[in-house]
């Protein structure tokens, strides 16, 4: 069964920092593309970080370019998202996702694999 499972989620402070986990059955997340979304109460899910197919390319939705950064250990499996200078407005549940296909990195529909998010609560 494939799986995606994310972890590192938490209460913290207002400009604190938090690093994400993500990790998925076999090699998903170091084949394919991984990507983090959140989803805040009342909104839509959104897209925060992607890394692209060649490995190397990141993408950001720019309410956190500058401050969030997306990284993977292949020999871990694992994808982290580095959370900085952490605000209020990032309070939301964090997904992991993994993209199979070359369909918009930044879509919510482009991703195959999702994970049960993880909670990220930052208090001011």
């Amino acid at each position: 069964q494939v799986q995606v499972v994310e972890s590192g989620g938490g209460l913290v402070q207002a400009g604190d920092s938090l690093m994400l986990s993500c990790v998925g059955s076999g090699s998903l997340v170091t084949s394919y593309s991984p990507g983090w979304f959140r989803r805040a109460p009342g909104k839509e899910r959104e897209f925060v970080a992607g890394l692209a197919w060649d490995g190397h390319t990141t993408h950001y939705a720019d309410s956190v370019k500058g401050r969030f950064v997306i990284s993977r250990d292949n020999a871990n499996n694992t994808v982290y998202l580095q959370m900085n200078r952490l605000d209020p407005e990032d309070s939301a549940t964090y997904y992991c996702a993994v993209r199979t296909g070359s369909r918009n990195i930044y879509s919510v529909s482009s991703y195959t694999y999702w994970g049960q998010g993880t909670q990220v609560t930052v208090s001011s």
